[in-house]
C-alpha cells in the first residue's frame, strides 16, 4: 500500500488528525477516490487546492499518475505567486 501524507490542516478537518494514511489504489485518482470514500469531502479539498508529490516528484496534472506499491503520495499546499 502507499503511503499517502497529508497536511496537518487537511488532516484535522477530514481525517480526524491522521497525517499519514496507508491506502491501495493505481493511480492519483483512484486515490483519492479511495480517501473521499474513508473521510467524505476530502476529495474537493484534495483536487482544487494541493499539489501532489509522488516519490519526491511534483505533478501538475497527477490524476492519471500511477501509484506504486510503496510509494510516497504527499499532498502539498499550492504555492501562489503575484
Amino acid at each position: 500500500m502507499a503511503s499517502v501524507v497529508l497536511q496537518a490542516e487537511v488532516a484535522r478537518e477530514f481525517a480526524d488528525g491522521q497525517c499519514q494514511i496507508e491506502v491501495n489504489a493505481r493511480d492519483v485518482r483512484d486515490l483519492i477516490k479511495r480517501l473521499d470514500e474513508k473521510f467524505p469531502g476530502i476529495a474537493v479539498r484534495l483536487r482544487n487546492r494541493t499539489a501532489i508529490a509522488i516519490d519526491g516528484e511534483i505533478f501538475q496534472d497527477p490524476l492519471l499518475e500511477s501509484i506504486g506499491e510503496n510509494s510516497e503520495v504527499y499532498f502539498l499546499p499550492m504555492i501562489e505567486g503575484g
